[in-house]
């Protein structure tokens, strides 16, 4: 039996213990992993320098080795993130709705847990745990299957979350890791219809588009990051060079960090030239249009391919725009349905950017890094959902409930 099949089938048979957990018993669980993590920094951090001098060997881009990295504070963070899944409502079990139907049938629609879950995921250790917390939180097992690149650093994690579940009433189980770096585990595991209830990508457009096409298990889409910053006429100076700053650099590695920059043309005569000096002493690269490089002269030129490029690194498209119209325009055309922002002071053009852009996130005064679980209040996030259906925007934990009805008769049957 191959190690995909072996781990669900272990995940799958946690489930019932699983859901005979209170509330009390999960939130022991997910504070005795928070706290064995951070004791066991030293270990992750060891085993996450492997993963970090394995990909410098291999000419990883600093970027992604960003994306890959762990320190004291990361750790810290990152167990502070299953202590604020601890401090939310369980959704579990949750009345949704009560009917009562003439014929005296009590009908009520409850919050239950999707069941096992699969995780395929890229750089970020971090996610093992995020996931493993609001799985746990909600009563789903979990299979995660992380990349290469952080095979040690997920390997060790995993470890120290087993042990410390041990020692409470969640079934070790529940957590699973594939460690196996072939593609044709996320094949077989996209595959795993019976085992896994549902699929949720994280990473580049290349692994969600694959899952996406290849997965006969239900897929949960996690889209790409293309977000855009749309710098309005009427927008205040220095907000405008605040927020886009920190659209781009203050984590370029995520797929909520912005992409390409559209500025009013009014905007762009009056202050381009000076916010493009302040990217390049935060070390960016602008690509720009034809009146971008007119104003900004040591820009390079932006192409079609760049702007539907997912850059993740310190690079940035930089559009001059006649008006809004065209801006809304680029972004349907180059946008992923992530996040979008624009900053202005005139309110009825900001509804109007708010009203027309189909995107998961949308943002008036703000930058689009807060699309992030854990900035909403979430505690930590499974994903950021771009589709349509069950969950869009960042989700948490009632975006890994279903929902199932309890119906009370007295005798009734149907004529």
């Amino acid at each position: 039996m191959s190690e995909v099949r072996q781990k669900a089938e272990r995940a799958a048979g946690a489930v019932s213990a699983l859901n005979r957990l209170t509330t009390e018993q999960k939130n022991e669980a997910l504070l005795a992993a928070a706290k064995a993590l951070v004791d066991g920094s030293a270990a992750i951090i060891a085993a996450n320098e492997e993963d970090l001098r394995r990909g410098r060997e291999n000419g990883t881009s600093s970027s992604m080795l960003d994306r890959l990295a762990l320190n004291e504070k990361r750790i810290k963070d990152i167990a502070e993130g299953l202590r604020q899944i601890v401090a939310l409502p369980d959704p579990v079990g949750d009345v949704l709705e009560t009917i009562d139907r003439p014929n005296g049938l009590h009908i009520v629609k409850k919050r239950v847990p999707l069941g096992v879950i699969g995780i395929i995921y890229e750089a970020r250790p971090n996610v093992t745990v995020d996931a493993m917390g609001l799985c746990l939180k909600t009563g789903n097992a979990v299979v995660l299957r992380g990349g290469s690149s952080a095979l040690a650093s997920n390997r060790k994690i995993v470890e120290i979350i087993h042990e410390a579940l041990s020692a409470t009433a969640s079934p070790v189980d529940a957590v699973q890791l594939i460690e196996d770096p072939n593609r044709s585990a996320v094949d077989e595991m996209l595959k795993l219809n019976g085992l896994l209830d549902v699929i949720i990508p994280r990473g580049g457009s290349s692994l969600i588009q694959t899952v996406v096409q290849n997965a006969t298990v239900p897929v949960i889409e996690t889209g790409a990051g293309i977000c855009h910053t749309y710098l309005d006429a009427a927008a205040d100076p220095e907000m405008a060079a605040s927020i886009a700053l920190n659209a781009k650099v203050q984590r370029p590695s995520v797929c909520n960090s912005m992409e390409t920059l559209l500025v009013h043309e009014d905007f762009a005569a009056r202050h381009l030239s000076e916010l493009a000096d302040r990217f390049k002493e935060a070390g960016v690269e602008l690509r720009g249009c034809a009146a971008t490089r007119r104003l900004v002269a040591w820009a390079n030129p932006a192409t079609e391919e760049d702007y539907a490029t997912e850059y993740n690194d310190y690079i940035l498209n930089v559009k001059v725009v006649r008006n809004l119209e065209e801006a809304l325009d680029h972004i349907r055309r180059f946008g992923t349905k992530h996040s979008e922002c624009i900053v202005t002071e005139d309110r009825q053009t900001a509804e109007l950017f708010q009203r027309e852009i189909d995107a998961a996130a949308v943002y008036h005064n703000a930058s689009t890094r807060f699309t992030d679980g854990f900035e909403f209040g979430y505690g930590a996030e499974i994903g950021i959902s771009t589709q349509k259906l069950h969950a869009r925007g960042p989700m948490g934990l009632p975006a890994l409930t279903s929902s199932k009805y309890i119906i009370t008769g007295n005798g009734q049957i149907r004529e």
